[in-house]
């Protein structure tokens, strides 16, 4: 092979490489494997019920990362612990793909005001949870999210329960009302 040859090759063979799928997740087969699920977090992800976060249209990756956190023990809850240690990581991947294609909800009925003070607080959040809170990548969907859940997991990141080192940064210093205006606003989008 000529060097003109190798010089051709190699980029066409990374492009290929690179851009071909490692698995490709079956939405149908998560929806299928969701069943369980639905008992908290509602059919297609829409829970109703604000001790439990909506999973509908939330970032595949940070559903992934979240349930292989609770399988392995990393991100603690009896409940999520027990019901990810079977999931294989094709399991994973396929719940994720379903649960981050389905339609969004709004969940929040706030208060106007205490949703119109927490949005002049949210351009600290919307650097990692995109532009319109609608998550990015590995940092979660917050629009449309129950406020109450989100105080909960914004107090857990400030005790130290929940672990993530810039979370537990940024709510080290914010009062439980900055929570709460902020929760009311994610949950309003």
């Amino acid at each position: 092979m000529n060097s003109l040859q190798q010089t051709l090759i190699l980029p066409l063979f990374l492009a290929i490489f690179l851009t071909a799928p490692v698995s490709a997740a079956d939405s149908a087969a998560g929806e299928q494997k969701s069943e369980p699920c639905a008992n908290c977090h509602g059919q297609k992800g829409n829970s109703s019920n604000a001790q439990w976060p909506n999973l509908a249209a939330q970032q595949s990756t940070y559903l992934a990362n979240q349930l292989k956190a609770f399988k392995a023990g990393d991100r603690i809850n009896v409940i999520m612990n027990s019901m990810t240690a079977n999931l294989s990581n094709e399991d994973i991947t396929n719940l994720a793909a379903f649960f981050s294609s389905q339609k969004p909800v709004k969940t929040s009925s706030a208060d106007p005001a205490l949703a119109k003070s927490g949005e002049a607080k949210a351009g600290m959040c919307l650097g990692c949870h995109g532009a319109t809170a609608q998550g990015n990548g590995q940092f979660p969907r917050l629009a449309g999210q129950h406020p109450k859940y989100l105080v909960q997991q914004l107090k857990a990141f400030k005790e130290g329960s929940r672990k993530s080192g810039p979370m537990q940064a940024i709510t080290a210093n914010l009062p439980e009302a900055d929570f709460k205006a902020l929760a009311a606003y994610f949950g309003s989008l």
